[in-house]
């Protein structure tokens, strides 16, 4: 199909999805490269880091694992659990301990627990404090966190090692060079937003632009051809309006009023749509008005009577 004057048609690009093999095989090239962005993702946040090699025979492991991060508290939530190896444990890979130990977590606020002979050790949630970071930020919002624990028995110091995995589906935490272990441990990390989020958070953005700037094509047509008041076109202009704020909502994460995505996008994405709806509604509104005049000085002139000789 040529367009006017025998120049190729600008659509000719899209024949070729015009056959459904081709389609399809789009369709799988799509999907496929998901579900390798996907599995990607999934093997690098199931790594499990571990921080300290002590060399003393009896030690403890602390098992941590993130939980979930509040970035309007600042606030990261760890599980911990204590592990004992050499005499400290009942037998070879067992969580029961043969000492009471107590060990001390350092972070927001200083906490202190104890184990108890004959029984493992109960599960502890510390909430480690975020600094470095600003939550306006959002999608690109970034923080550090640092925490620290001691372990003694009977007043003896008692090494640690640190096993860190992550389990934040909105965040990713990742130990630093700087976390250590030994007399004290110590885990330093950097957390940020997973790539999941990442990538919605660009699409729910590219999105609001996207509809905005439909909406200004669809006005500027409206205005220029004078057609009035189209119920329709109107009806979607102020739908879009509305459903951007759905959309801006459900953004992962829940990030705050005044985001950095939102004067990148929402901001402008509303006030584009409100101007090209006014603009619409007022032309409209005129142009109503002057059909209206029109038509009723055609009725006078109709039903006028003729002039007499």
């Amino acid at each position: 199909m040529k367009a006017v004057g025998g120049r190729p048609s600008r659509w000719r690009v899209l024949r070729p999805f015009r056959n459904p093999l081709v389609l399809a095989l789009v369709v799988a090239l799509l999907c496929g490269a998901g579900v390798g962005l996907y599995l990607n993702e999934r093997s690098s946040r199931q790594q499990v880091t571990v921080v300290g090699n002590p060399s003393a025979p009896d030690w403890v492991e602390l098992d941590i694992t993130s939980q979930g991060v509040d970035t309007s508290a600042l606030e990261l939530s760890l599980s911990v659990t204590a592990i004992p190896h050499g005499s400290l444990a009942a037998e070879p890979d067992s969580l029961v301990f043969t000492k009471n130990v107590e060990i001390t977590t350092v972070s927001l606020t200083t906490t202190t627990f104890h184990t108890i002979s004959g029984e493992p050790a109960p599960l502890q949630v510390v909430s480690a404090g975020l600094y470095d970071g600003t939550s306006t930020d959002y999608p690109f919002d970034h923080y550090d966190l640092s925490a620290g624990w001691i372990a003694t028995v009977d007043g003896r110091p008692v090494p640690l090692a640190i096993t860190f995995s992550d389990s934040d589906p909105f965040f990713v935490v990742r130990p630093t060079k700087s976390a250590s272990a030994g007399q004290v441990a110590r885990l330093d990390a950097r957390v940020g937003r997973s790539r999941g989020t990442f990538i919605l958070a660009w699409f729910m953005m590219l999105a609001m632009w996207a509809l905005a700037l439909a909406v200004l094509g669809g006005a500027e047509v409206l205005v220029r051809r004078r057609q009035g008041m189209v119920w329709p076109a109107l009806g979607w202009m102020a739908a879009t309006l509305f459903a951007l704020v759905g959309l801006r909502n459900a953004a992962p994460g829940s990030p705050p009023i005044g985001s950095l995505m939102d004067y990148v996008a929402f901001f402008w994405a509303e006030a584009i749509i409100a101007a090209s709806l006014a603009v619409t509604v007022a032309l409209g509104v005129r142009a109503e008005r002057r059909a209206h005049a029109a038509e009723k000085a055609a009725r006078a002139s109709d039903t006028a009577p003729p002039p007499t000789a």
